[in-house]
């Protein structure tokens, strides 16, 4: 099992992570740090996240999982020292309680409505720890926040 589930996220300034589940994520203005971040690491995703990627994401082991399965069983499979939750919202929440990092990157638009972040049922608070933060876009004010998840 990884020592660290590192949630990764492109978000709009209230929460969303696209319009609906089936978008191409155009918006976001900070891939080229997203793959040089995950690339070397195995990546994790749902299948509506694979669907819509144009491509297999290479030099990552790219895992795809159902609403259904067992996280813990997923991150057993799983032999690298870090892997990368890379969305939709229905995989963030499905490992939630797995998660060591957060690695958030705030975008300037306001969806109104879409698919949230964590697009599930109850979840319990996560305290967090804010370890840096990464210019990615800083004339647009995008920064990536990164968080390390305190175990309680």
């Amino acid at each position: 099992m990884p020592k660290d589930v590192v949630l990764i996220a492109a978000v709009t300034i209230d929460g969303f992570i696209a319009r609906h589940s089936l978008e191409t994520t155009n918006w976001s203005k900070d891939l080229h740090l997203f793959k040089k971040q995950t690339t070397g690491n195995p990546i994790i995703m749902g299948y509506n996240t694979s669907k819509v990627l144009s491509q297999h994401l290479s030099g990552r082991k790219n895992v795809i999982v159902q609403r259904d399965e067992d996280p813990a069983e997923t991150l057993e499979s799983i032999n690298e020292e870090k892997c990368f939750i890379i969305g939709g919202g229905k995989t963030y929440h499905l490992f939630y309680s797995f998660l060591t990092h957060l690695y958030i990157t705030p975008h300037p638009y306001v969806f109104g409505k879409g698919v949230p972040l964590f697009d599930g049922g109850d979840m319990k608070e996560l305290k967090i720890n804010f370890l840096r933060l990464l210019e990615v876009d800083k004339q647009n004010g995008i920064f990536q926040y990164q968080y390390e998840v305190l175990k309680t």
